[in-house]
């Protein structure tokens, strides 16, 4: 049976992921990094979407981009997960896949979504325990949004750009707002929809979504209740 498309809408932000086969590193130094980065930055004008955010893990990799059209996020991840494996493989003397099957990604509505998915991926070498503040991480967007360093390859979404009248607060709001980890349900809310590849934001958001592609939107609840004896079926 063919595998169903991903959910695709033009204009709309995606959060991405995509891991190391059996979660085994796909940067083994800091010069994997800075090829993959290259690799990005080229792959984001060839497939013409906009990267609001990122971060790469020792063995995956966070993105949030919004396409200008439908299917322009796949030919972007395809181009560069090609392209990086083949240099890595080159680098290292090895052979064989590098990533952990299909990348995935999920829809993402406007405002707050955006910035708990924005703040999600910033926040992750933290919850990692690599760093106790993500300003430090070298790897990520982070820097760039606090004033740190350039932003070549980086856009602002809209609803970063309506944390403050100008840059300095905005860095100054972005910056209150990294100093607190996401709740938990947040945590889990964005880790679900992720999983299971729907779109994650308001019921009307959903319903927008099932309307232009005949596909169900929502997240199934991650387990489903146990039943008692009696209950059965």
């Amino acid at each position: 049976m063919a595998r169903l498309s991903r959910i695709d809408l033009p204009g709309i932000p995606q959060h991405v992921v995509q891991r190391g086969n059996n979660r085994l590193p796909c940067f083994l130094d800091d010069g994997d990094r800075l090829r993959y980065l290259q690799l990005l930055r080229e792959s984001l004008t060839t497939a013409h979407c906009s990267l609001h955010a990122y971060v790469l893990m020792d063995n995956h990799v966070h993105l949030l981009m919004t396409p200008t059209n439908a299917g322009n996020v796949g030919r972007l991840m395809q181009r560069l997960g090609t392209n990086y494996v083949g240099l890595f493989n080159a680098r290292h003397g090895r052979t064989g896949s590098l990533w952990e099957g299909r990348y995935k990604a999920c829809l993402v509505d406007s405002e707050d979504y955006v910035l708990r998915c924005h703040r999600y991926i910033e926040l992750n070498p933290v919850r990692a325990r690599l760093t106790d503040d993500p300003a430090t991480y070298r790897w990520s967007s982070c820097p760039a949004y606090l004033g740190q360093r350039p932003a070549s390859s980086l856009r602002e979404h809209p609803a970063w750009q309506g944390l403050g009248g100008n840059q300095a607060e905005r860095q100054e709001a972005w910056r209150r707002i990294l100093d607190e980890a996401l709740p938990p349900e947040q945590l889990a809310e964005i880790r679900l929809y992720l999983q299971q590849q729907r779109a994650l934001g308001r019921d009307a958001f959903k319903a927008m979504v099932e309307a232009k592609t005949r596909r169900f939107a929502s997240a199934r609840p991650a387990h489903r209740p146990r039943q008692k004896p009696n209950e059965a079926k």
